[in-house]
Formats: structure tokens, C-alpha cells, sequence
């Protein structure tokens, strides 16, 4: 018999607590903790498959706690969801410095909140973010320097940037792009994840953008975007499956 998963939800609030455990008792046993510091005692005994915490807690806050699970090497896997508010771009920002492997924004929506905890239990390194294929402009600043590229896929999280010149890991920039049918850029501070040199003969220079500092609005739309595209990709991936078997 499989054992069954066990999702830990750590908040303050004990209405939060009960309504995220209701959400997600579909996935597996349930278990919660009031603060940061309790969560620590409890992941270290309980081993959950996933952990769900507020950012703001008094004492240890979310950001804290997953500095802690990501420096113990025994803990360091686990898939961590952080809860900002919704209209807090800098929190956003902290949750990503901290190493969640998703953001979701209160008020929480079921359904986001759901989808999030699916994806990160199913993916075989529990870490993956739903992908899809894009062709668009961005400008890139940093430390006085802008330059051009194209991002070819885009996240939730971060984008694919192809570029003639590409930045060192862990520097921080400046970006504005557009996604299709859009009024308004969108704007975000991110962070260079990885970058390779490009090939005469091989892949163009590109990098591997995370995103740091973003408002709900752009959120939501990168969100909503994502969403529909992956959804269209659907079925024409099923059926490409079907075929090959």
C-alpha cells in the first residue's frame, strides 16, 4: 500500500489553517502548525510531502521557515508554497529570494491554491512550473546598461531570454515586455538564474530569468496567460501522445 502524502499548512490564523486544510485534504493527511517555529519541529518529525506557509508570521515567518528547510540538506528537497498578499510586490520578492517553489496571493483562491499543490506533488522533482512557447520583445536593464532580447517561453515564475550578450548568475535586472493583445507593458525586477553562451553552429546566447518583484496586476496577467495556453497545448499534446503509443 502507498503511503499517503502529508501536506503541512502553517499559519497564524487558525480560520486560514482550517480553510486551506479543507481545500487540500483531497491529497493526503493534513497537518498544521501556528507558527514557523512549530512548523520546523514538525517537518523535521512528520517528513510532509509539501509545505504551505503564510509569509507573515509573528516570530519565524514563512520566508524564514523555508531558509531553514532549503539549508538542511536532510529537508532541503522539500516543495515549499509561500502566501503573500496579493497586492505586494517586494513580499513576491521575498518569497522567491527564500527559495518557495511557488507563489500563491491572497485572498486565496481555491483553485489556484489546488492547482499549485497538484502540480508540485505529481512533477518528479516536485519543482516544475507549467512552460509555454512565446515570441516577444523584452528590455532588460541592469546597473545602468539596457539591452534587447526575446523571450521564447515564459512561466509563472520567470521567462526565457535569447540574447546576443548574457548576464553572470545571480544578477539582478529590470524588465519590460509585452504579451499578446495586451494595452500596457508589464514590468518586474528578476533575477539571472543560469546563462550559456551561444554556438556559431549551435543555440543562441540566452538566460534563464526568475522573477523577483512584480505587481498583481502583471501576476494576473502572466497567470491568466499561461494558464490559456498551456490549456490549448492540452489537447493537441494528448493527442500527439496517443499517437506515438
Amino acid at each position: 500500500m502507498e503511503s499517503q502524502d502529508k501536506i503541512l499548512i502553517v499559519d497564524d490564523t487558525a480560520m486560514f489553517c482550517e480553510l486551506n486544510s479543507v481545500f487540500l485534504a483531497r491529497f493526503g493527511a493534513v497537518i498544521t502548525a501556528s507558527s514557523g517555529e512549530a512548523a520546523l519541529e514538525l517537518i523535521r518529525s512528520e517528513r510532509p510531502s509539501i509545505i504551505v506557509t503564510d509569509l507573515h508570521m509573528p516570530g519565524m515567518g514563512g520566508d524564514a521557515l523555508c531558509r531553514e528547510v532549503r539549508r538542511d540538506p536532510d529537508l532541503a528537497g522539500s516543495p515549499v508554497i509561500i502566501l503573500i498578499p496579493s497586492d505586494c510586490a517586494a513580499d513576491r520578492a521575498r518569497a522567491v529570494r527564500a527559495g518557495a517553489n511557488d507563489i500563491v496571493a491572497k485572498p486565496i483562491s481555491r483553485m489556484a491554491l489546488v492547482e499549485s499543490v497538484s502540480r508540485l506533488l505529481r512533477s518528479p522533482n516536485r519543482s516544475g512550473l507549467a512552460r509555454v512557447e512565446l515570441e516577444t520583445d523584452v528590455r532588460i536593464r541592469a546597473a545602468g546598461i539596457e539591452a534587447w532580447g526575446l523571450i521564447s517561453n515564459l512561466s509563472r515564475g520567470g521567462i526565457f531570454v535569447e540574447a546576443d550578450a548574457v548576464m553572470p548568475s545571480e544578477t539582478e535586472v529590470e524588465l519590460e515586455f509585452e504579451l499578446p493583445e495586451a494595452d500596457l507593458p508589464l514590468h518586474s525586477t528578476a533575477r539571472v538564474i543560469w546563462a550559456r553562451q551561444g554556438d556559431p553552429q549551435g543555440p543562441r546566447s540566452g538566460m534563464g530569468l526568475q522573477f523577483l518583484a512584480i505587481d498583481r496586476e502583471a501576476s494576473q496577467q502572466i497567470d491568466s496567460f499561461v494558464f490559456e495556453r498551456a490549456r490549448q497545448a492540452a489537447p493537441e499534446h494528448s493527442t500527439r501522445s496517443s499517437s506515438a503509443a
